[in-house]
Order: structure tokens, then sequence, then C-alpha cells
């Protein structure tokens, strides 16, 4: 396993979760770092994604103002801030690595080569 997500848990409508990626495999570094998600009986979806090198984002408009993507200064983790969660992001949440994505495929998975093995989120009351 080359990358690790975790983080994930049960938490209410409104509440906060962070999750983290960590590279146990020298993946970061690649081109674009992503988060993805697979609600059940869906489509594994795009959540957001991160060029490594420069540090921009990009977002889902389903999560955009809710959720930050980030590394740390190190460059050994990347993480997921989500904040007012709703019961429509429960899902599993997955971590990816891309060496070889380009800025028109950030959003496809089939574009990143590298995967976690996902981190469980349930928002409910």
């Amino acid at each position: 396993v080359q990358l690790q997500a975790s983080g994930g848990g049960l938490v209410q409508p409104g509440g906060s979760l962070r999750l983290s990626c960590a590279d146990s495999g020298h993946t970061f570094g690649s081109r674009f770092m992503a988060w993805f998600r697979q609600a059940p009986g869906k489509e594994r979806e795009f959540v957001a994604a991160l060029k490594w090198s420069a540090g921009y984002t990009y977002y889902a408009d389903s999560v955009k103002g809710r959720f930050t993507i980030s590394r740390d200064n190190a460059k050994t983790s990347m993480y997921l801030q989500m904040n007012n969660l709703r019961p429509e992001d429960t899902a599993i949440y997955y971590c990816a690595a891309g060496p070889s994505v380009i800025q028109s495929q950030l959003a496809t998975q089939t574009a990143y080569t590298y995967w976690g093995q996902g981190t469980q989120v349930t928002v409910s009351s």
C-alpha cells in the first residue's frame, strides 16, 4: 500500500472532519493528488484535487466553499478539511496520486495511478 487514508468517522450534519493521506511509497510529488468518494450504489466521484508542485486547488461544485484540500510544508501528507457536512457527503473517501495526470483529466478517476484504501465518512443525526 502506497497511500493510506484516515480520519473518517461518524459526524452530525453541520459538523467537520479532517481526512489525512499519508504516503508510504513515494507517490507524493505526483503531478496531481486528489480525493474521490463513493457513496453506496453510486459511481466514484471527484471531490478535490491539488496540483502538487504549485499548490493550485480544484473542487467539485458540490463541495466548493465547504471542503479544503491541502498539503503539509514537508509535502509528505495531504489533507481534506470538510466543514458543514451534509448527509449527502456520506461515502467512502479515497486519496489518489496521478504522476501523469494533465489539467483536463484532474477530475477523471482513471487518470490516477495510485489509490489509498479509503476511509468511511458518515454524516447522520
